[in-house]
């Protein structure tokens, strides 16, 4: 009976190793796969870079995670972001750059909350109320613009290209993003309160956590950071095509997120990890673009990306 009691918790602890091994051994073998079809790939240039390219995704995904962590979902990220930039091409002319930022951080603030309010406060269904935020905030920002908006402040635009200390602009934001998030959930009672949330959202209620208004916060967050996004999305290709902008970025989300190994229903993750998911979406996009590969067949694989951090997602849980 010992033996059988030892051998299952070798089988426990092999199968937790190669399920926290798979993401950085995946990195590991596309980087080399990359670098053999294209030796640009592993030049520092070209991974500051791709760290400009994940920017604008990981300043989304981190406060993504924390709320997926809560067991709770937001589905409109992609609509946010374009609905700021949209937002903030139609205010410079009048609000100048650090007014334009303040509204838009305010419109992204002030819809998170909202989205949190029906779902945290009112018990919604979160799927239903963020794709109908979704559709809504599209529809708003083609309605606003219907069409490009572009030629942006040049101060504005520098975030988008200019660099501090040698590093681009739009890494040391995102960098921040990261540590901001870090630090909430090591530091914070927000951060033990999400992963309480998602575990037992009754249990956390009963034993004192302020749920409905944590939920409300965490949807803020959300929506800030896609707020945040937008800006940078804007400052770097210095329009807001009101149609496209943002758009499909809550599946390349969802994806880092689930890549990173927070499980769909919330209760346990790591910031970490989940910056590794992004790392890893942004290395398959660069890597694709130097080995000229069609932007279908880009699209079909991170598709099967998706399906696998699914799949990793589903044999977590069984195994939880």
């Amino acid at each position: 009976m010992s033996r059988a009691n030892d051998k299952s918790v070798d089988s426990v602890n092999v199968g937790a190793f190669l399920a926290a091994a798979a993401l950085p051994a995946a990195i590991a073998v596309l980087a080399l796969y990359f670098f053999y079809k294209s030796p640009v790939f592993l030049t520092l240039n070209n991974w500051i870079s791709i760290s400009v390219q994940i920017a604008a995704l990981m300043t989304i995904s981190i406060p993504f995670a924390i709320l997926l962590m809560a067991g709770k979902v937001d589905l409109s990220v992609g609509s946010m972001v374009g609905l700021s930039g949209v937002v903030a091409g139609l205010s410079f002319p009048n609000l100048g750059i650090i007014g334009t930022v303040v509204v838009v951080l305010a419109v992204g603030l002030a819809i998170g909350l909202l989205n949190g309010f029906l779902v945290g406060v009112l018990s919604m269904s979160p799927i239903i109320v963020t794709l109908g935020a979704l559709t809504l905030m599209r529809g708003l920002a083609q309605w606003l613009s219907p069409s490009s908006l572009f030629g942006f402040p040049e101060a504005f635009t520098f975030i988008g290209y200019g660099r501090l200390l040698g590093v681009p602009i739009l890494t040391w934001i995102m960098v921040s993003v990261l540590a901001l998030g870090l630090f909430v959930m090591t530091r914070t009672p927000l951060g033990r309160h999400a992963i309480a949330i998602g575990v037992n959202e009754r249990a956390a209620y009963l034993v004192g956590v302020r749920v409905k208004l944590t939920v409300m916060l965490l949807y803020g967050a959300v929506g800030l950071g896609s707020a945040l996004a937008g800006l940078m999305t804007i400052a770097r290709i210095n329009s807001a095509p009101s149609g496209t902008l943002g758009v499909g970025v809550e599946l390349s989300v969802i994806t880092a997120v689930l890549l990173g190994g927070v499980p769909f229903t919330g209760g346990k993750g790591s910031l970490l990890r989940v910056a590794l998911g992004v790392w890893l979406l942004g290395m398959l996009s660069n890597g694709l673009i130097l080995m000229n590969i069609r932007t279908e067949a880009g699209l079909m694989i991170t598709g099967l990306v998706l399906v696998l951090a699914a799949g990793l997602d589903v044999l977590r849980t069984r195994r939880g």
